[in-house]
């Protein structure tokens, strides 16, 4: 008998840690789900034993939600019990046997879950991804700490015949669950995340600083690289603002020459536009507008006051 199987007296225990009122039997749906594994995933990533075994315990209690919405109302049901399944037989890439980790999640037995509850049981969700956060990202070719130093190794490249990925180690935290159409993990998926302070990835100063100390770039190619990095991020700061003005030129013209249209969900179509497709759209837009409300002056002078020569202002 597998040992991580609980009795139904069990689960229930288990899930009422986590509600405010006693639950019973009939109030509850469980199920089994394979949040993630030993096995490199989609992006060139793979969780040690270590961190399986660490995100075993960070899991329980953790929330399901759909495409990792941080919204409440996209809450669906909750852990209430975690364990890992190695199957021996099975290797994965690496040569390990293969181990996952599993849950048991729960919802509520009513009217507006019946059609989640059908989807589960139909096969329809089944594809889970998590939101976690871990302290090191190992390179699998030299060792080091792919989060805080520079490494010339290249994920998903073979050195020698060995394939490079990042092994996430050290979990400090799990955040959520989601049902996603495509996971990062083939057998489950993944979405790494980080917490915010030390578990923050670098940003671009950060990144030029670590390759400054390992003596990969010069101090004089590091401030070249500053100086140009800002330079480009002004110019995409105002492009930024050119895009935002030229769509709500967009919006304002599309509500005089289709105002059977949704101008809000016609704008919103655009800014997947260039700036020179945009422009383009705007001008002829604009040309559209002018027919139907041609532009003229509020003040036209009269044709007596156009011949005036104003003598009666002359002091």
């Amino acid at each position: 008998m597998n040992s991580n199987i609980l009795s139904a007296e069990k689960e229930l225990e288990l899930i009422n840690n986590h509600t405010r009122t006693p639950l019973t039997a009939d109030d509850v749906y469980t199920f089994t789900l394979t949040l993630c594994d030993n096995e490199i995933d989609r992006d060139f990533e793979c969780f040690s034993l270590k961190s399986l075994e660490k995100l075993c315990e960070l899991f329980v209690g953790k929330t399901g939600i759909a495409d990792h919405s941080m919204l409440a109302k996209d809450q669906t049901a909750r852990i209430f019990y975690c364990y890992t399944e190695t199957d021996p037989a099975k290797k994965t890439t690496k040569g390990e046997a293969y181990t996952a980790l599993k849950a048991r999640a729960y919802t509520l037995r009513n009217e507006s879950n019946n059609d989640f509850i059908a989807s589960i049981d139909g096969g329809i969700k089944k594809e889970v991804s998590i939101g976690c956060a871990v302290s090191r990202v190992t390179c699998s070719i030299c060792g080091k700490n792919m989060k805080t130093h520079s490494c010339e190794h290249i994920r998903g490249k073979s050195y020698k015949g060995k394939l490079c990925h990042g092994i996430l180690e050290e979990p400090t935290d799990a955040y959520e669950w989601s049902f996603v159409a495509v996971p990062a993990q083939r057998n489950a998926g993944v979405t790494k995340s980080f917490a915010p302070g030390k578990e923050t990835p670098m940003d671009t100063s950060e990144i030029i600083k670590s390759m400054t100390q390992d003596s990969l770039i010069t101090e004089e190619k590091a401030q070249e690289l500053y100086d140009y990095i800002e330079k480009l991020e002004e110019l995409a700061k105002q492009a930024q603002c050119y895009k935002e003005h030229l769509t709500k030129d967009i919006s304002r013209f599309a509500g005089i020459i289709m105002p059977q249209v949704n101008t809000k969900q016609f704008t919103k179509s655009c800014m997947d536009m260039d700036l020179d497709s945009l422009k383009k759209l705007r001008d002829d837009m604009q040309k559209q507008a002018g027919e139907i409300f041609p532009v003229s002056s509020q003040i036209k002078p009269s044709a007596n006051h156009a011949k005036s020569n104003n003598k009666d202002f002359i002091i």
